[in-house]
């Protein structure tokens, strides 16, 4: 794919749509998560991209399975159930609380009986779902940007996923630090981080190398993608990675490719396999894992 059919994606012009969609996002993972029963790693909560948007695996609506989608061409989340009954609550500027609102009352018409925690995880300055009438903004254009980018995005994670052949993940959507990302395990068990919360404890207990993609925030104000081993292993600050844009962040303790080099690259596809393949092998070799027995010859 080239330059002209990877959209610009900046930060600032739908960072309100955004944070919107965000705690969406957490509204509907924390169905899934209290939906189906613990996966490692809370794998059995996150989303996958589809050709329409972002969508929960099935969950256990107690008498039967159902599902809910966000189908970010028709702008629409549809609740899809076994029975064959749907309910459908539209995507358009509205306030966190309507939203959530909207969900649960569509989840009861369909005698789906699920109980959340209200209160987001992994943002600063959280505020209650029920509560949250500051995130009100849906931007359709930057939403269809957003998804067209996920798409080719899971395409290529798909195929860096299918060179290993240890435990990784599946190419998935986490809605707490919302972003999309695919993890490769060793199998051994990490040293335990004793001051972290539950949810960090479970996602890092085991020594894994992840790559991802985030809309950006925080140190780094723009769309990227981003590498990272835990634990870290001494020398990968300095390991030389490609292609040339991209860099490691102090702060971030991570890689950082940003998704505007890539975008105007004549080779964007080569250069995320690129930055994904030697920022793996870097932090692998420094970690001293068995390569050959975990790597597809």
């Amino acid at each position: 794919m080239h330059s002209d059919q990877l959209p610009k994606l900046p930060l600032a012009e739908w960072q309100d749509t955004l944070d919107t969609l965000h705690m969406w996002s957490q509204i509907i993972g924390k169905i899934a998560n209290a939906a189906t029963p613990l996966v490692n790693h809370f794998w059995n909560s996150t989303l996958r991209v589809t050709p329409r948007g972002l969508t929960t695996l099935p969950l256990n609506g107690g008498s039967g399975s159902f599902a809910i989608e966000f189908d970010f061409i028709a702008h629409q989340l549809l609740i899809k159930c076994d029975s064959g009954e749907t309910r459908s609550v539209k995507l358009e500027p509205r306030t966190v609380a309507d939203f959530y609102a909207a969900v649960m009352d569509a989840l009861r018409e369909l005698n789906i009986d699920v109980k959340i925690w209200t209160m987001p995880v992994e943002v600063a300055d959280s505020i209650r779902f029920t509560e949250d009438t500051n995130h009100a903004s849906y931007d359709p254009e930057y939403v269809e940007r957003f998804h067209a980018i996920l798409i080719w995005i899971n395409i290529v994670f798909e195929e860096f996923r299918s060179r290993f052949v240890g435990k990784t993940s599946p190419v998935h959507f986490f809605w707490g630090s919302f972003d999309l990302a695919v993890t490769r395990f060793n199998g051994e068990k990490a040293p335990a981080r004793e001051s972290a919360d539950y949810i960090t404890r479970e996602a890092y207990s085991h020594a894994c190398i992840s790559h991802g993609f985030w809309c950006g925030g925080g140190a780094v104000k723009e769309p990227a993608f981003y590498a990272y081993a835990a634990p870290e292993p001494e020398g990968l600050k300095t390991a030389a990675i490609k292609p040339t844009s991209a860099y490691y962040h102090r702060e971030m303790n991570e890689f950082v490719l940003p998704y505007a080099a890539v975008r105007l690259s004549d080779s964007p596809e080569k250069d995320l396999l690129d930055f994904m393949q030697s920022s793996y092998e870097a932090a692998a070799d420094l970690a001293h894992w068995n390569r050959a027995e975990l790597e597809r010859p």
